[in-house]
Parts: C-alpha cells; structure tokens; sequence
C-alpha cells in the first residue's frame, strides 16, 4: 500500500513539473502510460524499396503500462531492420541504462510445428521495477515489399494517452499516395519539397479511450491513417493497386502458369468422377480427394507469402499452405470440367471487415469460389475435416475478393443467419423425492452452432472428449453416464449429441416443498452492464437459435402449488418465448431464444440490456411442488 502511495505521489510530481500534463492534467486518468512523444516516417524512394524510421518516447505509470517497454520489430527476406536504439530514464530523468545490441533478441516468428516461415521478430526490452519511468525507443526498417505502405495506429491501447504523434510519408515526385484517414481531429498537411510531396499528420492531447460492452472493435474506433500505393513491385512483379480490379490483376500475375497437373493425375481424376453428371457430386469428389492426399503447412518465404507453389508441387509433395491448396484445388476441378475462382478473404471469426472504399492488400486467407448454376459452393482447401461449401465462422458473412481473368471483383461469402445457427434441445428428466434425477439428452446443433464439437469430435480421445464435455454442460452438480456426438457434413452441417446424466440435487428440496427451476442446461448467468450514457455503436456480432424442450416426471406424492406465467418478449435484437404446461406429474418447458446480429445506435443499448435481464429473470422462475400430507 505505502508503494502504491509513493508511486502516486511520483507520479504527481513529475506531472507537475511537465508543462503538457500541468496543462491537460486528463492525461493522466485511467493512464498506465503516456506516449511524450512518437514520430513515424515513412520514406517511399521507387516502387520497389522504403524506409520506416520510428521514434517513441514513452513514461510508464505502473505495472498495466510496462507492456511499452517492450519493443517487438518484425522482419523477413523483403524487410531488413537497419538499427535498433533504446535508453531508459528514472523518474527524475536520470539514466537507468542504453540499450546493447547483445541485449537484443532475434527469434522465429513461428509458433506451430506446421509453420515454414523466414519471419522473424526482434525484441528489445527496458522494464523498471520503481514507477514511473520513461523508455525511449529508436529504429528504422527498409522493405523491398511495397505492396504494403504502413499504418499509422498511435494508441493501440485502450489504457495510454498521448501527448504528441506524427505520421509523416515521403512521396517521390511522380508518385501517387493514397490513403484514408479515421476518427482523426484534423487531416493531413501536405507540404511540398524539390524532390517529395509530403504528407503529415499529428495527434496531441489524447486521453484514454473508454470501453463499452458490446462497441464496435477497436480497431474502427482508434485514429488511424491507412496508407496504400497506387503503383508498386515486389520482386520484380510490377503491380497497381488503384481498383480492386487492379490488384485483382497483380494477383493473376502470381499465380500464372502455376496450375499445371501431371497428366497421370488429371487422368485419375477423370476416372474418379466418370459417369458423374451432378457437378456439386463431382465438387464434392474432388474435395474429399484433396482432404485424403493433402495436409495444410503454413509456408511464408519471400514472395511466397502471396504467390502460391504450383500444382504439380503439391501434387507431389501433399502438403501446401492456403495459397498452393487452394490453387491445386483449382486445378483439380478444371481436370473434370467444373471452372473456380481463387478468391482473397479474412479468415478469423473476429477478423475485421475489408474497408471496401480502400482497394489494398487486406487479406490474409485464400479460398476457392465454385459457382454453379443452383449456387455458389465456397471451399476451405486447408481443412481435413470441414464440410465441403460451409464457410462457417472462419470464412462467412464477409467480402471477398475473387481474382478473374478480368482482375479483382468483391463479393460476399454465405451468410448464417439466426435459423441457420441452431441448438434444438430435448431432454427428458425423471426425479426423486430427493430432488436427484436422471436424464435423457438429445441436442441438434446445426450451422456455426456446431463448431465446438469439430475439435473435441475429431481430436480428442473418448475421455478428453468427457473431461471436455464436463467443462462445457451448464449444470452444477451431475454424473456423466454415456455420451455420444454423430457427425453429419454437408453445406449446413450438424452434430447430434446424446447425453445420459446423473443429476445431484437438479431440484431444492425444503420441507415439504420441491422447487423446480425448469431450464435444465441453458441459462443465463451473466448480464451487461447498463454503463448509463453510451458512446459507441451496439454491435451484435452474433446470431443463433435455441429452442430446449426438457420434460420432467415429478415424484409420486407432490401436487402443484404454483406455475410461473409464460414469458414472451419480442425485441429487435431477439425473441423470448418460455412455456410450462403442467399434466398430472409430468411438467413441460419449452423455450425458445432467437438473437439477432446487427449494429444498433447507441441510445438503444439500455433497451438491449432490459431484454437480457427479462431473459435472465425467466430462466430463473421456479416451479413449486408441495408434498401431499395423508
């Protein structure tokens, strides 16, 4: 406690005696640290080659901010890191230590057994353990890769201010800059010289950034500058990036010639689908062939992290990352006729859209487009397991860029809407007087519903599979009889779980009363803050179905004594319907819960949050049972 006081009141002190803070003493709520000062210069000198220099001046409050002591500096065969600096400062100013080159790390940027990669990371590292202190860090880059220009993100943490960053680029004359600016106070100011166009930006004063359930990401919400080429070459491919019909174009020039199969192959694959009509049949053959003779491996070396190894490598080795499968692939369905695209995506099921206004080079995951005459089939060439055209989580509801003969197009990939995405429920429940029971469960889970069960189904042993299975079932005291999950691929794949349950105390027991919270496995627990005023966008980012239907059969000798009303709330973010229908000693609840995705205006975020907590009120009701006294 007494260091937690003086490292407050060190930290008072030294604002006090910085002109910045005296006057925008803000900067320092909620702060774990303060950017002082940050410079970035970007300096294009042709279409093949810049250089990134960098300059941070950092003070850090406390043990929240010491991650800006750390300097991470990626590099590879196209990027060369040409000096790293760094020196720290105590609370006084005084120096604590410069920065040796024997001190700094070079390490793989690999982190999986199925990762080829020449990418590295630098890491320099100047922690303190008496607060505050101040590190300043100094390095500069030279990229021979220019189908990227850098972003300029200056706080890229939600708990650090800024005094003061630049963002300045360096244009030759004759060189076209494009870029887009976000959540910035002032725009650029360009400036002319004898030899560049150049453009600054600056950022001063910036407080912390607060947090809201349910915001947009961070990364729209921060000021941030995107910039882009217009022309560019990368290892002698020679590229414009204006359209995405452009860069769609840059993209054919990789991938040229690289489709070729051996003849014996192409044969093989005739046979396979002979006397096959059905493309989706044939589609669906090829696919699973792949699945059979191929295995993903993540292989960055050079250009190699866009251009993908041809067909016949594949062919012949088995393996590929997502560019060379994909493309093999390709190949493959051209062998028996049925025509794809190579199409750019975001894989990720939190990754961020593709800002559509900006054509650039936004992606980090290649899937093939089959377009059919009843639909567009999406394949993911990386998986052994997935079904064949289920883009799911990784790949769906999102822009893609398919890559024609004609260039880049952007369209959208298969969107799973709340029906699509479900988990229907049946269980049957017998109990004691005890208030133990046993119960029957059958649990369809259709769409990204039945995602979860894809790695424990295919990678998991019977018993991690149970272990898996008592971490994940909503009840607080059962046994796990048997289990059982039944696989179905297909474009809307399922799973279909059956669970025998030895339930302890499923029902509480006091006197001669039974309470019998009817919702079995599907409650909610927890619920949003309602933070008042609202600065941010709602952002519903997921849609679903459940429906739970579970019937218990009461004990001998219990009569009814109080049944809750059925709920039934209907909101733009979802619908709410429960039921309990009493016969005899056999109780019936059905519930039904459907949300919606989408993106609301802030001002209805307290009306989301009333929907919840009418939610979290009905699965709480009870049921009551009172025993019959002779």
């Amino acid at each position: 406690m007494k260091r937690n006081l003086y490292t407050l009141l060190a930290i008072v002190l030294w604002a006090m005696a910085n002109p910045v803070l005296a006057s925008n003493p803000d900067l320092l709520k909620g702060a774990n640290a303060i950017i002082n000062q940050e410079e970035k210069v970007f300096t294009v000198h042709s279409l093949s080659k810049g250089t990134t220099y960098i300059k941070r001046v950092v003070t850090i409050f406390n043990e929240g901010g010491k991650d800006h002591a750390k300097l991470y500096v990626h590099h590879d065969k196209l990027n060369k890191v040409d000096f790293i600096k760094g020196t720290s400062y105590d609370r006084n100013g005084k120096k604590i230590k410069s920065l040796k080159n024997s001190e700094i790390r070079n390490v793989s940027a690999s982190s999986a057994d199925n990762e080829v990669l020449d990418n590295r990371i630098m890491i320099a590292e100047l922690t303190h353990q008496v607060y505050p202190y101040k590190v300043e860090f100094e390095y500069q880059t030279t990229t021979s890769n220019m189908l990227f220009y850098p972003n300029w993100v200056p706080l890229n943490n939600s708990k650090t201010s800024i005094a003061k960053a630049t963002f300045q680029v360096k244009m030759p004359k004759g060189m076209k800059l494009r870029y887009r600016e976000s959540n910035l106070s002032q725009g650029v100011k360009q400036e002319n010289t004898a030899t560049h166009d150049v453009y600054n930006w600056e950022i001063t004063n910036m407080t912390p950034m607060d947090s809201e359930p349910y915001a947009p990401s961070m990364i729209e919400l921060l000021p941030m500058v995107r910039t882009a080429p217009s022309d560019f070459e990368v290892q002698g491919y020679k590229g414009n990036m204006d359209t995405w019909e452009a860069y769609g174009k840059w993209i054919n020039q990789l991938n040229e010639g690289r489709d070729a199969l051996p003849e014996a192959t192409k044969a093989k694959l005739q046979a396979m689908v002979a006397g096959i009509d059905d493309p989706i049949e044939k589609i669906n053959k090829v696919y699973h062939y792949l699945q059979s003779n191929t295995r993903y491996v993540s292989i960055q070396l050079g250009l190699g992290g866009w251009q993908p190894f041809e067909a016949s490598f594949v062919d012949s080795k088995g393996y590929g990352d997502c560019k060379a499968l994909t493309n093999y692939t390709k190949a493959m369905l051209q062998a028996v006729g049925i025509p794809s695209i190579y199409a750019l995506v975001n894989g990720g099921s939190n990754e961020r859209e593709v800002l559509t206004d900006f054509p650039s080079s936004q992606f980090n995951h290649v899937i093939l487009c089959v377009p059919t005459k009843q639909d567009t089939v999406w394949l993911e060439c990386t998986s052994q397991f997935e079904s064949a055209g289920y883009s799911g989580s990784f790949t769906g509801d999102r822009h893609a860029l398919l890559i024609t003969k004609d260039g880049g197009k952007l369209v959208k990939t298969q969107a799973y809407t709340a029906k699509d995405n479900l988990q229907s429920r049946m269980a049957t429940v017998k109990l004691d007087e005890t208030g133990n029971g046993v119960a029957q469960v059958q649990t369809r889970y259709t769409g990204i519903a039945h995602e979860d069960h894809l790695d424990p189904i295919h990678h998991l042993s019977p018993e991690e599979q149970r272990k898996w299975l008592y971490r994940s079932i909503g009840i607080p005291a059962f046994d796990l009889k048997s289990f059982s999950f039944d696989l179905k691929k297909g474009r809307m794949p399922e799973v279909n779980e059956k669970l025998e349950l030895s339930l302890r105390q499923c029902v509480t027991v006091s006197g001669k009363r039974m309470f019998l919270t009817p919702n079995l496995m599907n409650r909610w627990t927890t619920l949003p803050q309602n933070t008042g005023t609202r600065k941010y966008d709602v952002v519903r980012s997921s849609a679903y179905t459940n429906v739970d239907t579970i019937v218990y059969e009461m004990p001998a000798g219990f009569a009814l004594e109080f049944k809750p009303n059925d709920q039934a709330f209907d909101t733009e973010f979802g619908r709410f319907e429960s039921k309990v229908n009493i016969d005899g000693r056999q109780v019936t609840y059905i519930r039904t819960l459907q949300m919606h995705k989408g993106r609301f205006k802030p001002e209805v975020y307290a009306t989301m949050v009333a929907f919840m907590n009418d939610v979290y009120k009905a699965d709480q009701q009870q049921v009551v049972f009172v025993k019959n006294i002779q």
